[in-house]
């Protein structure tokens, strides 16, 4: 636990806020670190000592000659996890130091703490990423996955759920962004981790459908009060693991498909639209050549918000900020021009895929 580089960071922090010179000596009473790097490699009988005896020596200036390759100074055992991983010397005169002994030891057993919890996320993460990347295959080693969630001691089980974060803004780290996201679903057995710089893959477990929505209004809730700017897309409940290909799939075509602005996102709202973005082009051609017309497009704004209000003369003619009887000529007009009814359900359902078929169009044209 007690590496070369950990130990060279520990000597730098330390000697530049206390101004002494600072060893780290590893179980073999070897100095892995010093500030004076002449002492490097070299034997610390002092540091052997503290390792076998599990007690502090302090080493005065007439005691020089009895310990080889040692200083006068004080010298403390390094504790990690119940045992002694090394030794750490401060050299001077043991009456300028010995109140300093204390404060390094906890400093530097510190540092250790906080690097092994940093390698053990770091390993955790690699794995989770690996599984993700697994269960995001066309044909998945399911070996592979099985392995990967052993190690990592997760299980996952259907209902089956993928949630997408794509983000554009974000000042936390990628370590502090998943730790949030665990905080906020309070779920073990949840899986997260990063697919590209700014997209956060989340794949939920065992979860009811009222829990689902709980959580990922929870999810959306909390990401926006911490100033992240995001878009949330998810997809409907799945009971195989090979549908994780399918559902994140879905999920980027929710993304694609959707409005901009719209940052909380369905692919069970946007089912029927994305439709019309998997047929074959020549089928979408002829569509449209049927349905669309100069008229639809002049009152495009106008049936997107009616079809938007459920059909409701009312709050469209509010929303769009309108008199009701223009709202109601509109829609004649619609009606008389293509010989669809906007106010019929079959029709407007017919319209409504002919706007949408034409947004597609225009996209990749």
């Amino acid at each position: 636990m007690l590496s070369k580089e950990i130990a060279e960071a520990i000597v730098n922090e330390t000697s530049l806020r206390l101004n002494r010179n600072i060893n780290i000596m590893d179980e073999q009473g070897i100095i892995i670190a010093s500030g004076n790097s002449s002492r490097i490699d070299n034997i610390h009988e002092g540091a052997l000592h503290v390792v076998k005896s599990g007690q502090t020596l302090i080493i005065s200036s007439r005691e020089k000659g009895q310990w080889k390759g040692s200083e006068p100074g004080i010298n403390l055992p390094i504790v990690f996890q119940k045992r002694i991983v090394g030794v750490i010397g401060i050299t001077g005169e043991p009456r300028d130091v010995e109140e300093l002994g204390g404060l390094v030891k906890m400093t530097t057993e510190l540092m250790i703490e906080q690097r092994f919890i940093a390698s053990q996320f770091e390993w955790k993460q690699r794995t989770k990423e690996m599984v993700i990347e697994e269960l995001l295959k066309l044909s998945p080693s399911y070996s592979t996955i099985e392995r990967g969630l052993n190690l990592l001691q997760l299980v996952l089980l259907p209902p089956f759920s993928v949630h997408i974060v794509q983000m554009t803004n974000r000042s936390l780290t990628n370590q502090q962004l998943i730790h949030r996201i665990e905080d906020i679903l309070e779920d073990s057995n949840v899986l997260i981790g990063f697919i590209n710089v700014n997209r956060t893959f989340i794949a939920s477990s065992g979860w009811s459908n009222e829990k689902t929505a709980l959580k990922q209004q929870k999810l959306y809730r909390e990401l926006t009060k911490i100033g992240l700017t995001f878009r949330f897309a998810f997809s409907t409940p799945f009971e195989s693991m090979r549908q994780f290909h399918q559902a994140f799939t879905d999920c980027e075509l929710s993304l694609e498909i959707s409005d901009e602005t719209q940052d909380f996102i369905s692919f069970a709202k946007l089912e029927a639209k994305s439709l019309l973005y998997k047929m074959e082009p020549l089928w979408l051609e002829r569509f449209l050549e049927r349905t669309m017309n100069d008229i639809v497009l002049k009152y495009e704004k106008t049936l997107d918000e009616f079809f938007k209000q459920n059909l409701n003369i009312q709050q469209t003619a509010e929303s769009l900020f309108i008199h009701r009887n223009t709202l109601i000529y509109r829609l004649d007009k619609i009606k008389r021009e293509t010989g669809y009814d906007p106010k019929d359900f079959s029709d407007a359902l017919t319209l409504q895929l002919a706007l949408w078929g034409y947004a597609r169009k225009q996209k990749h044209s």
